[in-house]
């Protein structure tokens, strides 16, 4: 952990809002490109991604500025190094200064590990509040695969991709399949 950082939890992240990430996106020149705009952002920011994805969360406060920090495991070459992904966040503004991906070649233009660091904070702060404190700082998911996990199974991914998954199956299988009927 960085000096002067704490471990991230349920009860210490700071509240980003809709909003927020929408003007972020807005004001930010590196997420103007036309492959940030669709399906790369929209990739990144999803839950089974960057649920399982990030890990070793820790957060500083100093004069309404909140600095969180994170490890991002990579999704392809889960056993690579992870990646550190930086958001600074201006509390008092409700805005977010900057998110950005220290480790890849995509950075310098804005790259799907800072979008997907992002979109789980802002997944995390709508979140309703609970009695139990969950720690954010512990080892990402994804990065467990083929040391002490063989595989994620879909059912541990997400409720949410579990269901796309089977409706999409289903309509594939049977939903284009016609009765034939044979006429006598």
């Amino acid at each position: 952990m960085d000096l002067n950082f704490v471990q991230a939890d349920n009860s210490n992240l700071p509240k980003v809002d809709a909003l927020m990430v929408a003007f972020f996106f807005k004001n930010n020149a590196d997420y103007y490109a036309a492959e940030l705009k669709h399906v790369k952002t929209t990739m990144s920011g999803r839950e089974s991604y960057g649920d399982d994805a990030i890990g070793y969360v820790q957060l500083h406060r100093e004069h309404g500025l909140c600095t969180l920090k994170c490890k991002m495991c990579p999704e392809h070459k889960v056993r690579s190094k992870a990646y550190n992904v930086t958001m600074v966040i201006n509390e008092n503004e409700s805005e977010i200064i900057s998110c950005q991906c220290h480790d890849c070649a995509a950075s310098a233009g804005g790259c799907k590990h800072a979008v997907a660091f992002l979109m789980w904070v802002h997944r995390r702060s709508e979140e309703p509040p609970s009695t139990s404190v969950e720690c954010y700082w512990k080892k990402p998911t994804l990065s467990r695969v083929r040391t002490t996990l063989k595989y994620i199974p879909v059912q541990q991914i997400s409720k949410k991709t579990q269901t796309k998954y089977i409706s999409t199956l289903h309509r594939l299988y049977f939903g284009s399949q016609k009765k034939k009927t044979s006429t006598l």
